[in-house]
């Protein structure tokens, strides 16, 4: 007996101007209800007429942020998804304004994984980045390189990757 996702039935809404990555999160997500919007009016009207589990959020493109102060009013776990804005101090701005995960595009291939921490932290009443730094630390050392994280110690010492 396969174990069955805990992301059977959620449903999600995509925002990216990129129609191909809308594609792709559809296909990665087989599991889910995927709603694509591909303008930050459409994904607004959408956070305001229907109800969802997640938002997966484009940065740059599409207002992300806008969005993500939008979700978190409606109660939307947001996760951002960037390729353009890829920096450590974008992360950090969107752990601050409330997202529950910040996924390079350079990572798409995992968003199952990614949601699936989400869900099994808020099961369990963790933080939702908690097992973040796990999945993405080596990614970000590779990318910013071995103090990727020195311009702003005092949030990486207290972030929750308990």
């Amino acid at each position: 007996m396969t174990k069955k996702s805990l992301l059977e039935g959620k449903r999600i809404l995509a925002v990216d101007d990129e129609p191909d990555i809308l594609e792709t999160l559809e296909a990665l997500l087989p599991m889910c209800v995927v709603v694509k919007a591909s303008t930050a009016d459409q994904a607004k009207k959408l956070m305001e007429s229907q109800s969802f589990d997640f938002a997966i959020l484009d940065i740059m493109g599409v207002d992300g942020y806008k969005l993500l102060e939008i979700a978190k009013k409606k109660k939307i776990t947001a996760v951002m998804l960037t390729a353009h804005a890829l920096s450590v101090e974008s992360t950090i701005k969107s752990f601050k304004g409330g997202a529950a995960s910040y996924v390079p595009k350079d990572e798409i291939a995992n968003i199952e994984a990614f949601l699936t921490d989400i869900l099994e932290a808020k099961s369990k009443g963790e933080s939702s980045w908690w097992r973040w730094l796990d999945r993405l630390g080596a990614y970000y050392e590779r990318k910013f390189g071995s103090e990727w994280q020195k311009d702003d110690k005092d949030f990486w010492r207290n972030f929750p990757s308990w």
